[in-house]
């Protein structure tokens, strides 16, 4: 058997090196991968041909590489790398990116001395880059979560809560991490919320509950809780994604408005969708706001484009186009009332902007007659990794019914004080 064809031709990554540190062979893998030849490397000081990316001064990725064949040297044993980012000189200049794991291996000679030392690595910069993407778009997601104005959560297949968004522990008062979601709700609530969900695991449905919290000062208050299952394209559960709003004041409401006149019994649904989960890549984030149930869009760059809407966003104005628009473009009657100005200055300073029930004349079918809705919602600046402005999160609800009722309750001489 030719052992050197066999050598050169192994389908892995793997070069010979001197106790000096010189280049004795390499598979055509290695060379392959390392964007060398063997004429160029067979014979050259190994660290020399692979220095540090000076573009990334905190590396100190030779060293590490020098420690473990020194090592190798010294105990004639094997050594191993963790994973590292060690960037390849590329021939023609500059440095590609790489990650890699490495196994050192002294090969001794009859004296127990060390002849050369096999290096064998594997290139898993595609693993390392699909992690640190999914660990942004995690990252993302969490930044949306903890500052929506509902109490976010996420569950296992089983039900069991594996996340509380920010927002939860600033209600609750709860910094232990203790997940035990059933200490805050109220114990004359708790009966039916746990029948209903686990009618809601059982029939794989959603879960829809109203239920009073408690909050950091030991009060109750009303909240309207949906929980939703994410299924696989076999129908299986991979998670679930729930949230709760504050409808404690809605509810007082609408008991004021039944006990003056029975006819207003039907009150209009106030929740959002419950958020849906994506799976654990960047869909995680666009599949959650598309089934957020509440408007929410993404206005990306100074000029406030529409990169993200979702469904009940484009339900305030069914008849426009917005993804890849302006606001200024989609809704020119906005400009007027004086909200690109408020975007501006959201985008500028980052500071966020807050509106609880304000009017807003809408032309919404684009026929050019205006309607009046009624909004909540927040703007908030969203940076990039730099901490330069990249563009503004919007979410919110329509409370226009909410509007009209108490308009129509003061018609009633009730007073909602």
């Amino acid at each position: 058997m030719d052992l050197y064809k066999f050598l050169v031709h192994l389908p892995d990554t793997v070069v010979l090196l001197s106790p000096e540190l010189k280049v004795l062979e390499a598979t055509d893998e290695y060379l392959r991968v390392t964007m060398r030849t063997r004429e160029h490397l067979i014979g050259k000081d190994f660290l020399k041909e692979f220095p540090d990316n000076p573009d990334v001064p905190a590396s100190k990725n030779e060293k590490l590489l020098r420690n473990s064949l020194e090592t190798v040297l010294r105990t004639k044993q094997t050594d191993y790398l963790d994973v590292l980012r060690y960037d390849i000189p590329r021939p023609g200049g500059g440095f590609d990116v790489r990650y890699w794991e490495a196994v050192h291996t002294p090969v001794l000679d009859g004296g127990g001395n060390v002849s050369f030392i096999i290096q064998k690595t594997s290139d898993v910069t595609e693993r390392e880059q699909q992690k640190q993407a999914l660990a942004v778009q995690e990252s993302k997601f969490r930044f949306m979560a903890d500052t929506l104005p509902q109490l976010v959560y996420m569950a296992d297949q089983r039900g069991t809560i594996t996340y509380y968004s920010r927002r939860w522990y600033d209600y609750t008062g709860n910094e232990t991490g203790d997940m035990a979601w059933e200490k805050s709700v109220h114990p004359d609530d708790l009966p039916n919320v746990k029948v209903k969900w686990e009618q809601a695991l059982r029939d794989l449905a959603q879960l829809q509950v109203e239920a009073r919290f408690r909050d950091a000062k030991g009060s109750y208050r009303w909240h309207l809780t949906r929980m939703t299952p994410m299924l696989d394209e076999l129908g299986r559960v991979l998670m679930w994604v729930g949230s709760s709003t504050d409808v404690h004041e809605t509810r007082l409401l609408v008991q004021e408005l039944l006990a003056a006149n029975e006819q207003m019994v039907e009150m209009a649904d106030q929740v959002q969708h419950a958020y849906r989960k994506a799976e654990a890549e960047r869909k995680v984030l666009e599949q959650l706001i598309q089934k957020a149930p509440f408007f929410c869009c993404i206005l990306k760059g100074a000029e406030h484009r529409y990169e993200l809407v979702n469904d009940n966003y484009q339900k305030l104005v069914p008849g426009k186009q917005l993804l890849g628009r302006t606001v200024a473009e989609a809704l020119p009657e906005v400009v007027e009332q004086g909200f690109t100005a408020i975007l501006d200055s959201v985008y500028s300073t980052g500071k966020e902007f807050i509106a609880e029930g304000i009017p807003v004349k809408l032309d919404r079918y684009a026929t050019g007659e205006m309607e009046d809705v009624y909004l909540t919602f927040i703007y908030q600046a969203v940076r990039d990794e730099h901490g330069k402005p990249a563009g503004i999160l919007v979410f919110g609800q329509d409370v226009t019914e909410q509007a009209k009722l108490v308009q129509k309750a003061g018609n009633l001489g009730i007073s909602l004080a």
